[in-house]
């Protein structure tokens, strides 16, 4: 872990410094408030900071109150470094953002002490952080299969529009939906069932490129986004996907059971503004045509009724 001292006296500074690479952290060292204030808002940033209360131009209160006044970034846990041990000073100190404070002349076990604590607080937040955004993620993604569940997937779609509409590119939109899922269910159960859901997904990942965004959309269909992809292009991602369902047999739990997919493309063009709701009804208006056909086949739609390409 990275530490910064602001200290503008340098026989203070030195000291300090001697003891935390002694202790093994890594050390950035500044002698004055501008400099220590520059380092905080640098992209890798400290995460533990002393400062010396007292500093040419602004001093560590001001520099307290500016970090704690940045929001973006991980949080900066702060010791306070002064001779002012008045409870009225330590009060205010704290009340400036500072989370410790240590009084001058200080002791090297003290302040390893201190050190240690607030390492811990930043260990514990990242650790928090971590767990927090893993939660996040789980709460994207469909339980069963592992992928975006259907509101992430749809906001998926009108983010990537949105980029598509300001770059001026294509973006191709995919609605796939399992052949005779229901007499999966009915002949080997639902369990069965699942896990032929959960290999369609791996299968249709395994063809997808790595900016492509696939979810589950409901019940055994699914909505893939492909950015760059005109109507073309979605139409042999759709066969590419058609083929990687279709190709093998699934073995399930010693169970061989054939599968196929049927898939419904749609396509808003370069410079085109479109609306999420009306390409994915296009693209499921075409998937409705692939199965009247059917099923095991791709239709792409022309914009307005779908045709087979």
């Amino acid at each position: 872990m990275r530490i910064l001292i602001a200290e503008d006296d340098p026989v203070s500074r030195r000291l300090l410094q001697a003891m935390l690479v002694k202790w093994g952290y890594d050390v950035q060292v500044t002698c004055d408030g501008a400099e220590a204030l520059q380092a905080f808002q640098a992209e890798d940033a400290p995460r533990l900071a002393i400062l010396d209360w007292m500093m040419p131009g602004m001093d560590g209160i001001d520099i307290c109150r500016r970090i704690r006044q940045q929001k973006d970034g991980p949080y900066t846990y702060v010791i306070m470094l002064t001779t002012r041990n008045r409870r009225e000073d330590i009060i205010q100190g704290l009340e400036a953002g500072a989370d410790d404070y240590i009084v001058k002349p200080f002791d090297a076990h003290e302040l390893q002490a201190r050190v240690r604590a607030g390492r811990r607080i930043i260990d514990l937040q990242a650790a928090l952080l971590a767990a927090q955004e893993e939660l996040r993620i789980q709460a994207a993604k469909d339980s069963l299969t592992g992928l975006w569940n259907h509101g992430v997937i749809v906001e998926t779609l009108q983010r990537e529009l949105e980029r598509a509409h300001r770059e001026g590119k294509p973006l191709g939109v995919l609605m796939a939906d399992l052949d005779h899922y229901k007499r999966i269910n009915d002949l080997y159960g639902h369990m069965i069932g699942d896990l032929v859901l959960c290999e369609t997904a791996k299968r249709m990942q395994s063809v997808l490129r790595p900016y492509d965004a696939i979810g589950r959309y409901g019940g055994e269909e699914f909505l893939i986004v492909a950015p760059g992809c005109d109507a073309q292009e979605a139409f042999k991602l759709g066969e590419r996907i058609r083929e990687a369902i279709a190709s093998q047999p699934f073995s399930v739990q010693d169970t061989t059971i054939s599968v196929t997919i049927s898939l419904g493309t749609a396509a808003c063009a370069a410079g085109q503004s479109c609306e999420a709701n009306a390409l994915i009804r296009l693209a499921d208006m075409a998937l409705y045509q692939a199965k009247a056909q059917g099923r095991n086949r791709v239709v792409a739609s022309n914009g307005s009724e779908p045709t087979h390409v």
